[in-house]
């Protein structure tokens, strides 16, 4: 079978330097290609050169770089914008920042569809449904009417992937396509790409959960800072892995063990020790069309010192409302809500993308020393730069950093400074929403360290919100299982996820995608030693 994409001797540079050198891979119709490794490690680059949108300033040389047989390599913009969309497709990571929040879905579909040369009018309208149809969004005569913030994370993304076949496409690219969703959710999207593999589709998938590129891709390239260090067969290479920087990356994959009992399982801590809880809260939402969402029924849960509580559950489960009416952001319709104190500074929250909670004109050291004055008001200038240093160094960053700017930062920096920041006021309860999903598996496995280093040191208790259950499994010593706004189970980690009593458990536990055991360890112990 003749390959619809085939790159040989890859070379990306910018001004700065060479990113990419001597990759190269071929695609086939129905075959999916994976390319994994660390942020930086070249992957996103390598899968934009097949559309043209390397970026300003960068120069792109190849052995070979055909598209349907044609050399690209002397592709105007003219020939390019002729490839994006109708040869090639192109899904993001994140569907919220990439739909327009202004636009209904149909309208953002049929967009798609008229730039790629698609009918207009009523015949575009009705394409848009068939697309919907066709990515199994549920209810699409409604759905193609709502804005996408009226959508759940699996649906937008769903909507994302049917404005990337709109031109019919022959190869789709996909970039982080599942990493904040829920496993459940994740497992459907996964599915559907699966279907899209059958109907002849060939994929190019950018990942850094292993797991997920097990479940999807025939074949996989390991990046290291622009150069295939190993690639093969999927199931070989994850199984077997050759190249000292593959077995780290596998090593570093937080892996959920079913039926394991790692956690820490010992006796619960007495009522005493509950430094933030709720009882039998209720929550409710007005809906645009007027009706009520019930998004929390009766929940009770209690955080604990020096201990950490995590939340699964389904997008829509009221994870992140409980979280807010725990830390006084939510106010709850009915039911008890207990705090160590009435102090807004004790409940502190870690979040996803940290860099969208931070002022992009204040520095570092000015961020840290916001929070630090929020304790200590009346501390002298020179005390809080002390202290500032030595967050700074506590988290794993060089004071070098302290007068740069959070998005001069990586990922992984961010997110340090993000706990910085947070425990640098010295609460009672720091609440982790997603705190490494959008993370590679080295910089996660760093990060999660990092937080049970400083849980030990500081004696702070953790909310951690999540939809890895490996994670879950891995830093939490208590779990709590939401489903459409209700507990369905609760109790020590090991307990509940290593003998799941409710079907919903055992469900989100079934969905799990699974890394191929062979001749690599099964997890990396750090994390234990580190608790």
């Amino acid at each position: 079978m003749s390959a619809l994409v085939r790159v040989d001797g890859l070379k990306v540079s910018f001004a700065h330097g060479t990113v990419v050198e001597g990759v190269g891979f071929e695609l086939a119709p129905g075959e999916c290609v994976a390319l994994v490794g660390e942020s930086g490690s070249g992957k996103s680059v390598s899968a934009r050169s097949l559309l043209g949108l390397v970026g300003t300033g960068s120069r792109v040389d190849a052995a070979a770089l055909e598209i349907d047989g044609q050399d690209a390599r002397g592709f105007s913009e003219r020939r390019w914008r002729g490839i994006r969309g109708r040869r090639i497709g192109y899904i993001l990571q994140d569907a919220l920042s990439s739909l327009d929040p202004l636009r209904t879905v149909g309208q953002e579909v049929q967009e798609a569809i008229r730039a790629t040369g698609g009918p207009r009018g009523r015949a575009g309208r009705e394409r848009a449904l068939e697309l919907l149809r066709r990515t199994h969004v549920p209810d699409p005569e409604t759905r193609i009417d709502e804005r996408p913030s009226q959508l759940s994370g699996g649906q937008r993304q769903r909507a994302l992937i049917a404005t990337a076949l709109a031109g019919e496409p022959a190869v789709l690219i996909a970039d982080e396509p599942t990493t904040a969703l829920d496993v459940s959710v994740q497992k459907q999207i996964l599915a559907l790409f699966g279907e899209l593999k059958a109907q002849g589709i060939a994929l190019l998938l950018i990942s850094h959960d292993l797991a997920v590129v097990s479940q999807l891709a025939d074949r996989v390239l390991v990046l290291q800072s622009g150069a295939v260090v190993e690639s093969g067969e999927t199931a070989e290479v994850l199984s077997n892995p050759a190249h000292p920087y593959t077995r780290s990356l596998i090593e570093a994959a937080p892996r959920f063990e079913a039926g394991a009992g790692e956690s820490a399982s010992e006796a619960l801590p007495d009522v005493e020790d509950v430094v933030l809880a709720v009882d039998d809260v209720h929550k409710t939402f007005r809906l645009p069309s007027g009706a009520r969402r019930h998004a929390v029924k009766g929940v009770s849960i209690a955080v604990r010192r020096g201990r950490s509580l995590g939340v699964v559950g389904e997008s829509g489960s009221g994870k992140t409302t409980v979280a807010r009416i725990l830390a006084g952001f939510e106010t709850a319709d009915a039911g008890t809500v207990r705090r160590v104190s009435d102090d807004p500074r004790d409940v502190q929250f870690v979040y996803q993308d940290p860099g969208s909670s931070f002022d992009p004109r204040w520095t570092v050291g000015r961020l840290l020393d916001e929070a630090i004055a929020l304790r200590h008001p009346s501390l002298p200038k020179g005390e809080r730069e002390a202290r500032v240093v030595d967050w700074l160094e506590r988290v794993g960053l060089s004071a070098a950093v302290v007068d740069r700017r959070p998005s001069s930062l990586s990922g992984g920096q961010r997110q340090r400074l993000g706990i910085a920041r947070a425990l640098a006021v010295e609460p009672a309860v720091v609440v982790l929403d997603e705190p490494v999903s959008a993370l590679d598996v080295a910089v996660q496995k760093q990060i999660l360290e990092l937080i049970a280093r400083l849980q030990a040191e500081t004696g702070v208790a953790y909310l951690f919100i999540s939809h890895d259950l490996g994670v879950i499994q891995k830093v939490c010593d208590e779990v709590v299982v939401l489903q459409g706004g209700e507990v369905r189970e609760q109790g020590p980690t090991a307990q509940v996820l290593g003998d799941p009593q409710h079907e919903y458990t055992r469900a989100l536990i079934d969905a799990v995608p699974a890394l191929p055991r062979g001749n690599s360890p099964t997890l990396n112990e750090s994390l234990d030693e580190s608790r």
